[in-house]
C-alpha cells in the first residue's frame, strides 16, 4: 500500500473515531435532559379570569397524573404583602418550588405592569424571567405560564406580554371573558398571537358576566372564526369549584 494512502486512512479512521465518541458522549448527556411542556395562558382583557382559568387546567393536568407548576412571570397589585394570583396558582399546582421562581417580579400597584415597575424602580428583565421558567420546567412535566393583563401590555420600555410569550415558545390558551365586546377582543387578539408566529393550542369561554345576552351566539360566532378548538366552557358561578369546573376542560387526548 502507498506511503501516503496508508497515511490517509489512519487518519480518517482517528477522526471517525473522535466524531464516534464525541457522538456518544452528546447522547448520553442528552438521555438524561427532561422535555417539559407547558401552555402560556393569555385573556382578552385584564380581569377576565386567567387565574381562575390557570388553576382549572392545573387541576384538569393533576388529574392525569401529571406533575404541574404555575407561573405568574409578572404580578400587579398587592395586599397585605401577598399576590392572590400567585397563591391561588401555587395551591392549584402540585409541584413545590420558590415561590421567587414562581413569581419573579411581584409588584405593588395593580396597574400597568410596566408603570408599577417604573415607581418601583424596578426594570423588568425578560431574561430573568426565562431563567425561572427553565428552572420549573425541570421539575414539573407541564408549566401552566400566566401572562399579565392582554397579550400586548408593555412589560417594559421595549418590549410587551407578547415578546414573553415567544421567550417560552409555548402553545397559548385564550381565556375569553364572555361579554359585550369579547367578539372583537378575542378575534384582535388571535390575530397577535397569529402575528407573534405562536401556535394558538385552543381557546375558554369564561362566563364572567351572568346577565350575557346571546351567550350561545356569542360563543358559536368564536367557534366558526378561530380556527383553534373550544377547550371548555365555564359558567358563571359565584362560589366556583374549581375541584368540579376543572372537568370540564377538554384536553386532546395526547396529553
Amino acid at each position: 500500500m502507498p506511503k501516503k494512502l496508508s497515511i490517509f486512512i489512519n487518519l480518517y479512521s482517528a477522526v471517525a473515531w473522535i466524531l464516534h465518541n464525541k457522538l456518544r458522549g452528546r447522547q448520553s448527556r442528552f438521555q438524561f435532559v427532561k422535555v417539559t411542556s407547558g401552555f402560556f395562558i393569555t385573556g382578552t382583557d385584564t380581569g377576565i379570569g386567567k387565574t381562575f382559568i390557570s388553576c382549572l387546567l392545573l387541576h384538569a393536568l393533576s388529574a392525569k397524573g401529571k406533575s404541574v407548576v404555575g407561573m405568574k412571570p409578572i404580578a400587579a397589585g398587592q395586599d397585605n404583602g401577598k399576590w392572590s394570583d400567585v397563591e391561588l396558582l401555587r395551591t392549584a399546582g402540585n409541584t413545590q418550588v420558590s415561590y421567587k421562581l414562581m413569581n419573579p417580579y411581584a409588584l405593588d400597584l395593580p396597574i400597568a405592569p410596566h408603570i408599577a415597575a417604573e415607581r418601583q424602580e424596578i426594570k423588568i428583565d425578560l431574561a430573568v424571567i426565562d431563567h425561572a421558567f427553565h428552572a420549573l420546567a425541570k421539575v414539573a412535566d407541564f408549566v401552566i405560564v400566566e401572562g399579565v393583563g392582554g397579550f400586548l401590555v408593555p412589560v417594559n420600555e421595549n418590549q410587551d406580554t407578547s415578546d414573553m410569550a415567544q421567550l417560552f415558545g409555548l402553545p397559548v390558551i385564550l381565556v375569553v371573558g364572555m361579554r359585550l365586546g369579547c367578539l372583537n377582543h378575542a378575534l384582535l387578539t388571535v390575530q397577535a398571537i397569529k402575528e407573534a408566529g405562536l401556535p394558538l393550542a385552543g381557546w375558554v369561554a369564561n362566563c364572567i358576566d351572568p346577565e350575557i345576552q346571546a351567550l350561545e351566539e356569542n360563543i358559536a360566532a368564536l367557534q366558526h372564526r378561530i380556527d383553534s378548538p373550544l377547550l371548555g366552557t365555564i359558567p358563571f358561578d359565584n362560589i366556583p369549584d374549581m375541584l368540579v369546573l376543572s372537568r370540564l376542560i377538554n384536553f386532546p387526548n395526547n396529553i
